[in-house]
């Protein structure tokens, strides 16, 4: 083995025994372990394979495990976006520049929903770019912490559902079928959107509505007044 074999075994090494260490303290640990692997640090097996085992151990406590991996998430994504936002473009420099337009392009179209629906996917899925094009391209700080966190909540609430009925072997399942809840997420993604058009276009409709109905009544009681005026003189 070379001299660089030995420091990334080493380095490997170090991360393995960083991941067992925090999974010992449960909800906190994996909060730690989502914070670590969201900033850029990847965990051998990350914060889904301990969410997995936990919900798998303790199916009670699932719902606490989703929230502190999605917080921990949340948060080291957001460090991230913002060392890329202070950075610019020179944080991208990693990213090919086809990847580089076609998410600034899916940004410019969908806004914070093409951040939530990758963040639902596990890995291999690369999700990073997204994260730093976001920053780069200046999405709103509050709109991308609303897409991170809706997504990672998606995420672990799945996979510890499937950990509570199917164990451990939750982590091959999502394997297998991970482009499956894309479809499924980016379904229901595409509902919420249409509802809320709709709604929004109903809301509008109504006051447009209420205002015409105004600018009716105010002549006609102008009118009145003036009536009663003129019967008063008499």
């Amino acid at each position: 083995m070379n001299e660089t074999g030995i420091v990334l075994f080493g380095i490997k090494s170090s991360l393995q025994s960083l991941l067992e260490w925090l999974k010992a303290f449960g909800p906190f640990g994996l909060f730690g372990i989502s914070l670590v692997d969201s900033v850029g640090i990847p965990l051998p097996g990350g914060p889904d394979s301990v969410m997995i085992l936990l919900s798998a151990n303790n199916p009670a406590l699932m719902p606490l495990y989703a929230l502190a991996a999605t917080a921990g998430s949340a948060i080291g994504c957001t460090l991230l976006y913002l060392a890329a936002r202070r950075a610019g473009v020179a944080a991208l420099k990693r990213v090919s520049v086809e990847r580089r337009n076609s998410i600034e392009n899916l940004l410019g179209r969908y806004d914070l929903v093409a951040v939530m629906v990758p963040a639902v996917l596990p890995p291999p899925f690369p999700f990073k770019p997204f994260v730093l094009c976001a920053g780069v391209f200046k999405l709103k700080t509050w709109r991308f912490i609303t897409a991170i966190f809706i997504g990672r909540a998606l995420r672990f609430l799945i996979e510890g559902w499937l950990a509570i009925r199917f164990g451990e072997d939750a982590g091959r399942i999502i394997r297998q079928h991970g482009w499956k809840v894309l479809i499924g997420v980016v379904a229901l993604a595409g509902l919420v959107i249409g509802l809320s058009f709709l709604r929004s276009r109903r809301s509008r409709a109504a006051f447009a509505g209420r205002a015409n109905d105004e600018d009716l009544v105010a002549p006609i009681d102008s009118i009145n007044d003036s009536s009663r005026r003129l019967s008063s003189r008499k």
